[in-house]
């Protein structure tokens, strides 16, 4: 399908919404499948593991494995395996995902004062996915222990993410606060930071300039990826909102409808 060597896909927002398919997505993949297009799934989900989502997916029909998946989870464990090795890590996230987080160190703390023993305050303060964990008493907890010099690594920067029944606040309105609160900055090690989209490429084996990305995120999917040196594809799905898109500080190489339309997108990019 055209120059075009490899394509990133986002999964929700794009491929599905509260995880069931949208419209055309599932026989888009198999297209690009029986075309022998190389892709993987890149996606700043943190309620799943890996497994866990090319399980749900296949499920609905995805020619996917857990192979072709490549989560915030996983790409942070890298992230703290590379920069923060041996560190005691306090996980905040909503989801079980300590499968995807092989090597880290994780610590475990009681009681409303979240005090830990000296031995067991961590070092480093990891904040996955938004949910019911992120109440005040866990964030406040994080705050302290910034302020004691724990480092800060987040999964993602995201505000919101399309839920079945409309938009919902993710890690990135609190991540804000946290961080004015404790004048620190976090390490970003999903989507939309570059070390992401190399992984990607690197588990693909391809270059930046003969690989696609397409997402809903005009700014953490496709933007970032341009920047990378990809092409991007933004999707009218998902959280996709116009005045997002008109007020965004780039503009996407392409935008498509649906990841439906992304094989014809494909062929016209194709040499004659």
């Amino acid at each position: 399908m055209g120059r075009i060597g490899a394509v990133l896909i986002d999964i929700d927002g794009v491929l599905t919404v509260a995880w069931k398919p949208l419209p055309g997505t599932v026989a888009a993949m198999r297209r690009l499948r029986e075309a022998g297009v190389p892709l993987v799934l890149v996606t700043n989900t943190t309620s799943r593991t890996r497994a866990s989502i090319a399980e749900k997916l296949a499920g609905q029909g995805f020619p996917v494995t857990a192979e072709d998946i490549l989560t915030a989870p996983a790409a942070t464990a890298a992230h703290l395996r590379e920069h923060h090795p041996g560190a005691r890590c306090l996980l905040i996230n909503s989801g079980d995902i300590r499968d995807d987080l092989p090597g880290v160190t994780l610590v475990e703390e009681e009681g409303e004062g979240g005090s830990a023993d000296e031995g067991e305050a961590p070092d480093v303060v990891v904040i996955g996915g938004a949910g019911d964990a992120f109440g005040y008493t866990e964030l406040n907890r994080a705050f302290r222990h910034l302020q004691r010099g724990a480092r800060l690594v987040a999964m993602h920067r995201n505000l919101y993410w399309r839920t079945a029944t409309g938009l919902d606040l993710d890690t990135g309105a609190f991540l804000l606060g946290l961080e004015r609160a404790a004048r620190t900055e976090a390490e970003i090690t999903g989507k939309p930071a570059g070390s992401f989209f190399a992984a990607a490429l690197a588990h693909l084996g391809v270059t930046a300039s003969e690989a696609l990305m397409v997402g809903d995120d005009i700014e953490s999917d496709v933007l970032a990826a341009q920047a990378a040196g990809l092409t991007g594809v933004l999707v009218r799905t998902g959280k996709y909102l116009p005045e997002t898109h008109r007020a965004a500080e780039g503009t996407p190489d392409h935008v498509i409808d649906s990841f439906a339309d992304l094989p014809e997108l494909l062929e016209r990019q194709a040499p004659p």
